[in-house]
């Protein structure tokens, strides 16, 4: 057997390969790994895998001069740059150095491979999603119109957080709302992880009412990790409302597609916010000034009714007073009458009286003097005088009328007769059987 070197080994192999290899290929591969060094060539590795194993590495260059116009235009048409992680489809060399080894250098990307692949990738979460039933579960959560408390998932260095935050407290209308940031990457591999961990914070805390996801612009490519299937499902089945204002203006990220409301910049977000706090207020106003209204009409009414009640109070107190004017008017003279018949009645009983009581008073007036009369009569019948005419004399002894009293011998004795009075004394006494 013939010995060779290493060298002449590689020699054999770089003919070998440049006389049977066509002088390019179109490869599917993922990139790894992307270094770009000081003077412009870009170095990668390309791998394939299946099921998450790498099943095939290659090396691969891109000079710089390639580079430049490559690069250009896959930003021009994806809108992002070359980064791992990306599924390409390149127009590749295979190149052998006897000192480096085997290489691809590539002369061409198809920028629309990519974003074919992209959209093959969303396709397949979305559907995902949908077979999970998870696709709208945040859009059936009752959206807050006035949320106090706002957990923001964002980078607090974005420019977009910075737009949202001096939107939402520089407000025209004065609304104060309670914010809080849960730092998250916004962009590249490691963002879905990052942004479910802050949405975990956010559970934790049990204090917020509403999610807002901001980042505030950036390409295409940039923005993959919004179709994350992990981070969209998480999304999804999120407790709270969540608004997402990504940023891209050309296209829908899954995220947004599961949010609650997806809006295009982080400011719409906070337009949005404060919208829904505008109408709730403008509601409230509108409420207030029609209950004022209704209150107003009531008002007005009742005084109306007030006023006409107070005229049919005034109607019938005139025409109660009127017909109880008349009532007392006929009840006076009623009165009138009656007091006039009973002072005539009075007058004529009076008079009645009178005429007995003068002729009672005359009768008695008549009978008493007839009586005293009589009693004159029988006075005077009874008077000594008419004795002492009749013959007969009054004896008093001591000054009283010798009558019952025992008159004796010696006593002095004062007779009295019709002409005379005489004093004598007892010169026998003697008891009188006579009468």
């Amino acid at each position: 057997m013939q010995e060779l070197s290493l060298s002449e080994l590689n020699q054999q192999i770089k003919t070998t390969l440049e006389g049977h290899l066509a002088p390019s290929y179109w490869v599917v591969a993922e990139i790894a790994q992307l270094q770009v060094n000081h003077s412009g060539h870009c170095y990668l590795e390309l791998v394939q895998k299946e099921e998450g194993k790498v099943i095939a590495k290659a090396r691969a260059t891109i000079w710089a001069y390639t580079f430049r116009n490559i690069s250009a235009w896959f930003t021009r048409t994806t809108g992002g740059q070359l980064a791992a992680g990306m599924r390409i489809l390149a127009n590749t060399k295979v190149s052998f150095h006897e000192v480096y080894g085997l290489s691809l250098n590539i002369k061409d990307i198809d920028p629309s491979y990519t974003l074919g692949e992209r959209e093959r990738a969303r396709q397949q979460v979305i559907q995902q999603l949908t077979s999970d039933g998870v696709m709208d579960m945040n859009k059936s959560l009752e959206l807050p119109v006035v949320p106090q408390n706002v957990a923001i998932i964002s980078s607090a260095t974005a420019a977009g957080y910075q737009d949202f935050i001096n939107q939402l407290t520089h407000n025209p209308y004065g609304y104060h709302i309670n914010y809080q940031l849960f730092a998250a990457t916004m962009q590249g591999n490691s963002a879905p992880d990052s942004i479910i961990h802050a949405l975990h914070q956010v559970h934790a805390s049990k204090k917020f009412q509403l999610v807002v996801l901001i980042r505030g612009g950036g390409s295409q490519l940039d923005l993959d990790c919004f179709d994350n299937y992990e981070l969209c499902s998480h999304l999804a089945q999120f407790p709270l409302p969540v608004l997402t204002g990504i940023g891209h203006e050309r296209d829908t990220s899954i995220a947004d597609r599961v949010a609650h409301t997806q809006l295009k910049t982080p400011t719409a977000v906070a337009e949005f916010i404060l919208y829904g706090f505008n109408a709730f207020h403008n509601k409230i106003t509108d409420l207030f000034t029609s209950i004022s209204n209704i209150a107003s009409n009531y008002i007005t009414a009742e005084k109306e009714l007030i006023k006409q009640l107070m005229n049919d109070i005034v109607l019938l107190s005139h025409h109660k007073i009127s017909k109880e004017n008349t009532a007392i008017n006929t009840k006076a003279q009623q009165i009138v009458h009656l007091v006039k018949w009973n002072q005539t009645r009075a007058y004529n009983q009076l008079t009645n009286i009178e005429q007995q009581i003068a002729h009672t008073g005359q009768l008695q007036l008549n009978k008493a003097h007839n009586q005293l009369k009589s009693l004159t009569q029988k006075i005077d019948l009874l008077n000594p005088k008419h004795l002492l005419k009749r013959g007969y004399a009054l004896a008093y002894k001591n000054g009283k009328l010798l009558r019952g009293t025992r008159a004796t011998k010696g006593d002095q004795i004062e007779v009295i007769t019709e002409t005379q009075q005489l004093s004598t004394t007892v010169t026998q006494a003697k008891e009188n059987n006579h009468l």
